[in-house]
Parts: structure tokens; sequence; C-alpha cells
């Protein structure tokens, strides 16, 4: 169950309106790495959790913040759009100079949501569910929170330095110290988990005797140089504890040469040679 309280986290108030940098925070709330994407994941792995109370509160807890933050956006973005000049639109197909003003202003931003955001990136592209990741397996989601939030991050800087609208830019860095606070949590999450599990490959529950042990700690260099050959990656034990990274220069192939019967006839692929 959910409340909502109407004051929102932090204020969404940019200092005058701004159409084409609305377009560009709909990155953030509905791209790849945006807030709904984020908080989307964060909840249905909390759904999922089958784990220790405390790892379904720490997914909930964050995953209702980001609500807190799909708020924020939206109300900036719509802020962002009061008293714009949308008429201009029409004008843009006429006169070169105006479409070179507005620089890329969302039409959809007018037509569709009626000066709204939208669950969609700054391209138009509609929010993706594909985006998400939520497996049961905490350790594997950890990491990928902790890659969504540095993704996510780095977008929101990004967004940052392109402002000057001293509004926008401190809604955005009330974001950007949050996404620092919740990679920090992630990471100490997954610390946690490999300490426990004693293990850090995912799945830490798979039996060890059933993989092909000679190559599990090889580095396969498949490229012209040697570069990779100095990096912890290719030499010297490797994080698990449990092997030593062998640096394979001209790996080789383990298989025969590829075969495949010929298809029957009712699939119509071409014929081999032999039956032409």
């Amino acid at each position: 169950m959910f409340y909502h309280i109407k004051e929102l986290q932090y204020d969404s108030k940019p200092s005058c309106p701004d159409p084409v940098y609305a377009k560009k925070l709909q990155e953030v709330l509905g791209g790849q790495y945006g807030e709904i994407t984020v908080m989307m994941q964060y909840l249905f792995q909390g759904f999922n959790c089958r784990a220790e109370p405390k790892y379904r509160d720490l997914l909930l807890d964050i995953g209702t913040e980001e609500i807190a933050h799909v708020e924020m956006l939206a109300t900036l973005i719509a802020r962002l759009l009061d008293n714009a000049p949308v008429d201009q639109q029409e004008k843009a197909a006429e006169d070169p100079a105006v479409e070179a003003i507005l620089g890329g202003m969302n039409p959809q931003h007018a037509i569709v949501s009626g000066l709204g955001a939208m669950a969609t990136d700054s391209e138009g592209y509609p929010w993706n569910s594909k985006y998400t990741i939520a497996s049961g397996n905490l350790l594997a989601d950890f990491r990928a929170n902790l890659n969504a939030e540095s993704q996510g991050r780095l977008q929101v800087v990004r967004l940052y330095e392109m402002s000057d609208d001293p509004g926008v830019k401190d809604t955005l860095s009330f974001l950007i110290a949050r996404d620092k606070a919740h990679q920090n949590q992630w990471k100490a999450a997954i610390h946690e988990l490999e300490t426990r599990e004693q293990d850090i490959v995912v799945p830490t529950t798979f039996p060890s005797e059933l993989e092909k042990q000679a190559v599990a700690y090889d580095f396969y260099n498949f490229s012209r140089g040697e570069e990779s050959s100095t990096g912890p990656w290719a030499q010297g034990p490797a994080p698990d504890g449990r092997g030593q990274f062998r640096y394979v220069a001209n790996p080789p192939a383990y298989g025969p040469q590829a075969f495949l019967m010929p298809a029957p006839i009712y699939i119509h692929d071409t014929l081999p040679m032999s039956k032409m």
C-alpha cells in the first residue's frame, strides 16, 4: 500500500520557461536509466524478494523514493513548459531562423501531453519495461541497481552542466546527491552479500565441479597486440580468491569445425551442392 503526500520531496521550480530543456529532461525521466526505470526496477525486485525482510525493505524504501523523483521531474518538466511559445512550432516549418531558436523543442509536449511530462525519453521513445531487471538473485540485481544509479547520475550531471537556470540546477543538485547515496547503499549491500556468501560470481550456488575448471580463469587475447596482458584481469589472483588468472596469447579452438545437417525439403533452404 502506498500513500501520496502532496508536498514534493524537493522543490522543482525553474526560473523561466525552457521547452527545449524540458525535452532534454525527458531522458532522465523516461529513458533507459531514468527515474521511471529505477522506480519500477527496485519496486519489482522488492515485490518479488524472498530473502530476509531487510532486503525487501531496502528495495521498497529506495523504490518508493524513486516515485518521488518521478514526481519531481514531471513537475519540473511541466513548469519548464509553462508559457512556452508552442505556437511557434508551426512557424518553424516556414522560418529557418525560428527553427534554429527552438533548437529541438518536442512538439508532443504541446500536442500529446498538453504541456506535461511524458513516459518517454528525450527522443520521444516510449518507456519500456525491458529496461528493468528483477531476476530474484539479489547479488545480480544489486549490481544492476548500482549500474543504473551510475548511468543515471552521469546523465543528470551532464544535464546540470547544460543548464544556466539556477532553479533547475538546484533541483538537479538534490537528485545528484540522492544518486550518490543510492550508489553507496547498493555498493554496501553488494559487499554484504559477497561477504556472506563467500563468493562474488553469480550465482554463488552453482557447484564449481560442474564447470570446466581448466578454462575458468583464462583471459583470451583476441587482439593483434598484447597490451591487455598487463591488466590485473590477465594475471595474478582472481577476485573470488579461488583461482589464478592465466593469459592466453593464442586461444585455441576447443571444438571441431561446425557442421549442420541439410534442412528437410519442406523448409526450402538452399540445397547442398551434392543434391544439385
